[in-house]
């Protein structure tokens, strides 16, 4: 069995188009190699361009053939020629770059990098396939050379030592290592204009750079947006000087990577339009038991002007009517909570986003989510928040060793079935009238 490697020429090629017709490339042109190549056989496909690298990987259904290829994704006709039938296997999230690729050894004689502007496929030697590969294996998992887990602390100074990038800058793209760094500190952004907000869905909006002015998808901005293309990993940290918290692995969200808004000039001046990156937690779980949970109770406004539902919402309690409901459920378990020698929690920086914790004297923790259900949503409600709270304990559990879980609804549940389950589950699950049973949960079980 052969392996290739399938360049192609972004301007000339539609590559997203493949991607969003899910996930099959139907054929492939060739011009080198016509007779060799066959079904079964192994490929990479390389993006040229700024950003050359490998973005997928695959294998060819058939031999080739000659015709005429799929003018969908041609920026113009090239008319008749050989090509292959194949189908991606798997699409990059992160694309492998090129230096990483020409900096491997085994690399040194591929046609890839000695003749570049050769036709299409370039064969690889058994030593190429597996540098390649290895390098895929980077890009899919964890990276060997970055030692930092979330929830660590590290001296600023010695993080940009060992990775590189600006100590100055809030966005520090690294020239030595293939990650970005992303500082964000309430206490120094604001005064810049600098409003980065975590959201209920556990998403984190953050602010771009850019003190003065409108700001510009430009340095980075720019190097944010094209973190995938580029291959970088988006590093989150919790601070911008002295000591800072390692916040995790982020990615941006691939349907809205960014929307505008305004925001005040440093010092306060006029409104500007600022770009707010919409990201994603990709491995951000904090485990470090030093990591205190929680910070002191903030109410939630109940006063919420309805919004209209959009099909890209992910919970139906952030709109409208139910997330009226959801911030008074909460509030008021919340100050039950405080009513009964409790000490009421919202989520920290450091922590998954739950809706609501409270603590005892002794330590014991319990972690809380909570929902509104109307007939329409019940099952689904549950359904979320059930799947939730668990989450959130699970996440918790190395830096609370003693934790429950209640899920908090808006009424009791149609059927009883779902008492049942969370109960099966380890879940206490209990609405107003019921706050025996959820404050039970906190108090330690005198016959485990």
């Amino acid at each position: 069995m052969a392996t290739w490697l399938l360049s192609c020429n972004p301007k000339k090629f539609d590559l997203d188009g493949h991607r969003r017709d899910g996930h099959v490339l139907d054929s492939w042109t060739v011009v080198r190699f016509v007779g060799e190549v066959a079904a079964g056989d192994e490929f990479v496909l390389w993006v040229g361009g700024q950003n050359a690298g490998v973005v997928a990987y695959g294998h060819f259904t058939g031999a080739a053939e000659y015709g005429q290829p799929d003018l969908r994704y041609w920026a113009e006709d090239p008319g008749p020629r050989h090509f292959v039938p194949l189908v991606v296997d798997r699409w990059l999230d992160l694309r492998v770059p090129k230096q990483r690729l020409f900096d491997d050894p085994r690399m040194a004689n591929a046609t890839i990098k000695k003749q570049p502007f050769a036709g299409s496929p370039h064969r690889l030697t058994d030593e190429e396939w597996r540098a390649v590969r290895d390098a895929i294996d980077v890009s899919e998992g964890a990276d060997p050379d970055w030692d930092l887990v979330p929830g660590d602390e590290i001296r600023r100074v010695d993080l940009h030592a060992q990775y590189g990038g600006s100590s100055q800058n809030g966005i520090s793209p690294c020239g030595t290592s293939d990650n970005i760094l992303i500082f964000t500190a309430a206490s120094s952004g604001h005064q810049h204009g600098y409003f980065d907000t975590w959201n209920e869905d556990g998403t984190f909006h953050y602010t771009g750079e850019g003190q003065t002015g409108n700001q510009k998808m430009i340095r980075g901005n720019r190097a944010i947006l094209e973190h995938s293309q580029t291959g970088k990993r988006l590093r989150l940290f919790d601070g911008a000087r002295g000591t800072v918290r390692y916040l995790g692995e982020w990615t941006l969200d691939a349907e809205e990577p960014y929307t505008e808004d305004e925001a005040p000039a440093t010092g306060g001046g006029g409104l500007r339009k600022v770009i707010r990156f919409h990201m994603v937690p990709i491995k951000a779980t904090i485990t470090a038991p030093e990591v205190k949970i929680g910070q002191d109770y903030v109410a939630p406004d109940e006063t919420v002007a309805p919004a209209p539902v959009v099909p890209s919402t992910p919970d139906p309690d952030l709109v409208g009517r139910n997330l009226s409901t959801h911030r008074r459920l909460q509030n008021l378990l919340a100050a039950e909570a405080q009513s009964r020698g409790y000490v009421a929690l919202s989520p920290d920086v450091s922590d998954p986003d739950f809706d609501l914790a409270w603590q005892t004297d002794e330590g014991r923790l319990t972690v809380c989510e909570v929902k509104s259900l109307t007939p329409s949503n019940e099952a689904r409600q549950l359904r979320a928040g059930l799947g939730q709270v668990l989450d959130y304990q699970d996440q918790l559990r190395e830096r609370a060793p003693e934790i429950s879980a209640v899920l908090w609804v808006e009424r009791e549940p149609s059927e009883r079935r779902w008492i049942d389950l969370c109960q099966r589950v380890g879940v206490t699950l209990a609405w107003p009238g019921e706050e025996e049973s959820a404050f039970r949960a906190s108090e330690p079980d005198i016959h485990g």
